[in-house]
């Protein structure tokens, strides 16, 4: 089922997290709906705020991300679409990168943001095996963009106050709804 995307200015996009218990009532169902919702959205990753649960879950599908003329590797193949429950960075190595990101909750601004580009990950997966991986480049980025979400951060906090006072009445006009998307969002 697709869900309605929480639009910016909405409270729970600023909360912390809770964590997942194993045995969690719904959550295959829950990540079934997020698949669909970010899929339908065009998007490259989802965090449980974004569709109003309160839980540290988030998927990233980065395919869409590398071009045609980009070779992807073996690593890029079998980790561009995973599932994190209950992640945790345990290492993030001092090199940053700069990309140009947006955000499904935050549609029609972008911003170039700075971040590692070298992480480990702990976390479980869809079927609560637990799994550590580094994750390098783009995959990273994605990583760390939906990890912030868990922990109520949004890409908007990490600009400049000189470009945040740009785009504040973009981000006022999404608070209140004024905004035209091709997928279903839920405002305040």
């Amino acid at each position: 089922m697709i869900l309605p995307i929480l639009a910016y200015g909405h409270p729970l996009l600023r909360k912390e997290c809770q964590l997942i218990e194993q045995n969690s009532d719904d959550l295959q169902n829950l990540i079934s709906n997020m698949w669909e919702t970010m899929y339908n959205a065009e998007g490259v990753g989802l965090a449980a705020p974004q569709v109003g649960v309160n839980k540290k879950i988030f998927i990233i599908d980065a395919n869409p991300l590398f071009s045609e003329d980009h070779e992807i590797s073996d690593f890029e193949k079998l980790n561009s679409k995973k599932v994190f429950i209950n992640p945790e960075i345990t290492l993030i190595n001092n090199d940053e990168c700069s990309f140009n990101e947006g955000c499904l909750s935050i549609p029609d601004i972008r911003a170039e943001i700075k971040r590692p580009n070298t992480i480990r990950v702990n976390y479980y997966d869809e079927n609560f095996n637990d799994n550590s991986k580094v994750f390098e480049g783009l995959l990273a980025r994605v990583i760390l963009h939906e990890n912030d979400h868990i922990n109520g951060v949004l890409f908007t906090d990490k600009i400049s106050s000189f470009k945040r006072k740009i785009i504040e009445k973009k981000l006022d006009k999404i608070k209140k709804g004024k905004i035209e998307t091709d997928y279903k969002m839920s405002f305040l």
